[in-house]
């Protein structure tokens, strides 16, 4: 990626520091989407490597996800599948529960979302400890998805999370990385 390309989005993400908790840095990417130039290049970039390819979905993890896996959808003449947590959506539904720093939790998608053999891209803003994308991955590979890809706007290595969906043997695309947590 260009680095003029990695400054735009950089200068774009508001960071704000200790939120949630003393002593995180909060990337708050409502700026980025607010940019239009910036919003247009990230989800181009992510994008790219699979124009012309065949992607039945993208699946968006509840909530930032949706609104970047929805344009990549768009942009990808995909159908996009949205993962919430449990209880949000109206039909019949696949769960799966994760660990939480404070406890556990559980997401879910439609059961008819996805068919076996679906080429699937993963989508959300940030992956930080993985927890919430290594649900998302089990929850898509329960339903029989080829996952092409997970895609973040944003990475923070030093919480693992990258590391935790490869040694799923999932390829993991991200656009920023940022120090600490």
């Amino acid at each position: 990626m260009e680095s003029t390309l990695r400054q735009t989005l950089v200068d774009a993400i508001r960071n704000i520091p200790d939120y949630p908790k003393p002593g995180v840095m909060f990337r708050d990417i409502t700026t980025l989407l607010g940019n239009a130039r910036a919003f247009r290049r990230a989800v181009d970039e992510l994008v790219h490597p699979f124009a012309g390819g065949k992607v039945d979905q993208v699946a968006g993890i509840e909530a930032r996800g949706f609104i970047i896996g929805g344009a990549m959808a768009h942009q990808l003449s995909s159908g996009f599948v949205p993962i919430r947590k449990k209880g949000k959506l109206p039909h019949d539904t696949v769960r799966i529960a994760y660990s939480l720093e404070y406890g556990v939790d559980e997401m879910e998608m439609h059961r008819d979302a996805i068919a076996p053999g679906d080429k699937v891209i993963l989508v959300d803003d940030l992956i930080a400890t993985g927890g919430t994308a290594e649900a998302a991955v089990k929850l898509l590979q329960q339903m029989g998805a080829d996952i092409v890809s997970a895609c973040f706007m944003i990475d923070l290595p030093d919480l693992g999370g990258r590391k935790k969906l490869e040694s799923l043997g999932v390829d993991v695309r991200t656009l920023v990385a940022f120090e600490g947590h």
